[in-house]
């Protein structure tokens, strides 16, 4: 009966130990990160004049950063050049992510394993390294400056890694499905797209959101390959509000950060059900 007790009492300690490092843990990642974007949420709504990022909640308070973050600079033109390149982006890697993976994962061909070893080998180079290739090559094709080619970079960045992950994820769904559907007389496309599709709808929309934030959070790329200040990415663009350290135009800045957040959280939350929906609606088609 004493063993009981004592084993009891180590069930409740170990039970309570666990709570207590996972709420700690939870509280601590919290606070970091809600203190940055507090930070710059209450810089955006501050006077202009304001030269550093303070946790400051007095007044006064006010909205004109926002219109003149339009009005006297070019942060709208750079806010429309972002949404267009992150746009093309995240359709064209989509779909070509998409058709590899599952090329990769349903059929056998010559090359398939050394071109997937190919694909890791290219991933382990960091961008910085291929920055000046980067460079060269848009030199060459008259690239330089022009959304189309920061476009491809971005699309061709995210194949390998991406086409490795749909891989992983096609390879969940078990190929008795293809099979089942082949004895119905379905063809092949017929397969991927109204029996595979479904059930890999959280990862494409993975892929999606992931292929979207890319050109928004991208500074040293956009950076090396535009030049004129029309052309510019919103990363590039609002650097320059902080690159004087004589003149820092903090409150603009934060503004411009916040409102970069607006079009991803839409795509968030446009996109998240598909996250939930995505097996439900193929389980019941397979």
């Amino acid at each position: 009966m004493t063993t009981k007790i004592k084993n009891s009492g180590s069930i409740k300690r170990g039970r309570f130990f666990k709570k207590f490092f996972t709420y700690f843990y939870m509280v601590t990642l919290s606070v970091v990160i809600l203190y940055p974007l507090l930070i710059t949420c209450l810089t955006a709504f501050k006077d202009s004049e304001v030269q550093a990022f303070t946790l400051n909640f007095t007044g006064p308070w006010t909205l004109n950063n926002f219109s003149e973050l339009f009005s006297a600079t070019l942060y709208g033109r750079w806010y429309l050049n972002t949404l267009v390149i992150s746009f093309f982006t995240m359709v064209i890697q989509v779909a070509v992510v998409t058709l590899a993976g599952y090329t990769y994962s349903r059929y056998n061909f010559a090359g398939k394993k050394w071109s997937l070893t190919f694909f890791l080998v290219v991933q382990m180079v960091p961008t910085m390294a291929a920055l000046t290739a980067f460079y060269v090559l848009g030199m060459l094709i008259n690239g330089l400056d022009h959304y189309w080619y920061l476009t491809l970079i971005y699309i061709g960045g995210g194949i390998p890694m991406n086409t490795w992950l749909m891989k992983g994820y096609f390879d969940t769904v078990p190929y008795d499905f293809d099979e089942s559907a082949k004895l119905d007389g379905a063809g092949n496309f017929t397969i991927f797209w109204k029996i595979v599709m479904p059930l890999v709808k959280p990862m494409i929309a993975v892929q999606a959101l992931w292929a979207f934030m890319g050109p928004f959070g991208d500074f040293m790329t956009a950076k090396y390959l535009l030049r004129e200040d029309a052309n510019l990415t919103v990363a590039v663009g609002l650097q320059q509000f902080i690159q004087d350290p004589k003149d820092q135009q903090v409150a603009l800045f934060a503004t411009g950060a916040i409102l970069i957040a607006v079009p991803i959280c839409a795509l968030f939350f446009y996109l998240q059900k598909y996250f939930v929906t995505g097996l439900t609606a193929g389980g019941a088609k397979g």
